[in-house]
């Protein structure tokens, strides 16, 4: 398995998941195409599912309480 990041987008300053070898991503949040070696690297981990599980925690913290 590939490491997962966690990186904020620049411009609208979301969090999002990106594969450790990519090199660019679109924020999901706002669209914008987002070169991953100029942005804000939050986490890493060694999976998708732990990056998922520290992704949930950062947006709660920031006030994003998303519960299916």
């Amino acid at each position: 398995m590939t490491a997962t990041l966690i990186v904020k987008c620049n411009k609208c300053g979301n969090y999002m998941l990106s594969a450790l070898n990519q090199k660019t991503k679109l924020c999901p949040y706002c669209g914008v195409k987002v070169n991953l070696n100029r942005v804000q690297r939050v986490a890493a981990a060694d999976n998708a599912f732990e990056a998922s599980e520290i992704l949930r925690k950062l947006k709660s913290e920031k006030g994003f309480n998303h519960n299916p």
